[in-house]
């Protein structure tokens, strides 16, 4: 049960850290219910306002009144490319690197096998081969499915790995290495630089899914020298259900990027039609199809709240968020609660991600714990086994919505039967 004298007490400093938040302003530009805290940014971002009249323009008269003139007239054949210079800077990458289309597991397929290959073409005639695919053994188990299919379509064998054993693990027989930037389930944060630098010395190219940190903190693919990563859009960068992924290539790599889905729209020329294959130059040949243009429509306006938005303020203020939230459980959630809950968070700043993930006990009862939060307006979500998780999301979330949803954990964990 929460103590009144401390919810007292939390309310104001919550209140407080609002009047001084630089970024408080931003939730104008999204659809929110006053009514609910929406701690799921880390499974859907909230929808940004103007996407809705960006629809209705695109459908319209895009393609209601020009029709297939669009591809010309609208923009529609470069857009994969120019709203991947809108990811770009999100990410720490310069120009001409990122590409948009397709889903999150299409673009680890083709890192990874394109991964292998570059790291094969780059040892041609070497003994013994590089034979070896390593993956985070946290990762997202999509991943693991997709690793183990280009395991097979190049002749590797994968190896199960903690990233913090990548280091010691990474060797000559090793080809590319797949890891996750933020541990999807408990939210640890993974050393980006370390970890890549660890691959590179052993001659092998790392890929990095971006999903949990995306606009959530400062990456910094060129900085630390990344070979390739991939991430969604319709967690941290709000582009809503489905919205198409991304796909970094560095720019040292992109010559030697050889994708195991050639399709027509990432051909040196497109239009031609040719029967052989001719790859384009630059990060569009990460494309493979026609690009899905109406979800990538809306989250091309969904970037526009990024607009003069520094992605260093926004890590400052996922850092506070998750702090207060952590505070606020701590003096909600004492002795005496049915459900006891601990963080499987990391505390360190440097070790945490932009969520907050809670292990009940006992486990069985999360699932019920979660849907009576969901029910008295405090949606996060749900993993097995045990795990309440609460994505922040800095753009949107507040420091009163963190104190509300501690206060009802609080009361529904003392509460609950």
């Amino acid at each position: 049960m929460s103590d009144p004298a401390a919810g007292e007490a939390l309310a104001d400093v919550a209140a407080s850290l609002d009047a001084a938040d630089p970024l408080a302003p931003l939730r104008e530009l999204f659809v929110l219910d006053d009514g609910t805290v929406y701690l799921d940014g880390n499974s859907l971002g909230a929808l940004p306002a103007r996407v809705p009249e960006r629809l209705v323009e695109v459908v319209s008269r895009e393609w209601g009144q020009l029709g297939i003139r669009s591809w010309t007239e609208s923009g529609w054949w470069e857009m994969p490319q120019r709203v991947g210079e809108l990811i770009a800077p999100l990410v720490g990458a310069g120009p001409g690197q990122v590409v948009v289309g397709d889903s999150t597991s299409v673009n680890v397929l083709k890192a990874v096998v394109g991964a292998v290959r570059i790291a094969r073409e780059r040892d041609a005639g070497r003994q013994p081969g590089r034979d070896e695919l390593l993956v985070d053994e946290a990762t997202f188990p999509t991943d693991g499915y997709i690793a183990e299919s280009a395991a097979r379509l190049t002749g590797c064998t994968v190896r199960a790995v903690a990233a913090g054993r990548v280091p010691e693990a990474v060797g000559p027989r090793t080809a590319a290495v797949l890891l996750n930037h933020v541990d999807y389930r408990t939210g640890a944060l993974n050393d980006l630089p370390a970890l890549t630098a660890a691959v590179r010395e052993a001659g092998a190219v790392g890929v990095w899914d971006l999903c949990h940190s995306a606009g959530a903190l400062p990456v910094g693919l060129d900085a630390h020298g990344v070979d390739l990563a991939v991430g969604c859009t319709y967690k941290f960068l709000n582009g809503g259900p489905g919205s198409p992924a991304f796909l970094y290539v560095r720019s040292g790599l992109q010559e030697r990027f050889d994708s195991p889905l050639p399709g027509w729209a990432s051909h040196a020329d497109p239009f031609a039609m040719e029967p052989a294959y001719a790859p384009a130059a630059g990060a569009a040949r990460g494309r493979v199809g026609t690009p899905d243009i109406l979800s990538m429509a809306a989250l091309e306006e969904a970037l526009t709240v990024w607009d003069g938005v520094r992605i260093e303020d926004v890590r400052a203020k996922s850092l506070a968020l998750t702090d207060f939230f952590l505070r606020c459980v701590a003096a909600y959630t004492g002795a005496g609660a049915e459900v006891a809950v601990r963080s499987l968070t990391p505390a360190e700043h440097a070790r945490r991600g932009s969520q907050v993930a809670l292990l009940c006990d006992p486990q069985e009862r999360a699932e019920e714990v979660m849907a009576e939060l969901i029910g008295r307006g405090v949606v996060g979500d749900f993993r097995r086994p045990g795990v309440l998780r609460f994505g922040f999301t800095p753009l949107y979330t507040a420091f009163q919505d963190v104190e509300r949803a501690a206060r009802v954990l609080g009361d529904v964990i003392g509460g609950t039967r």
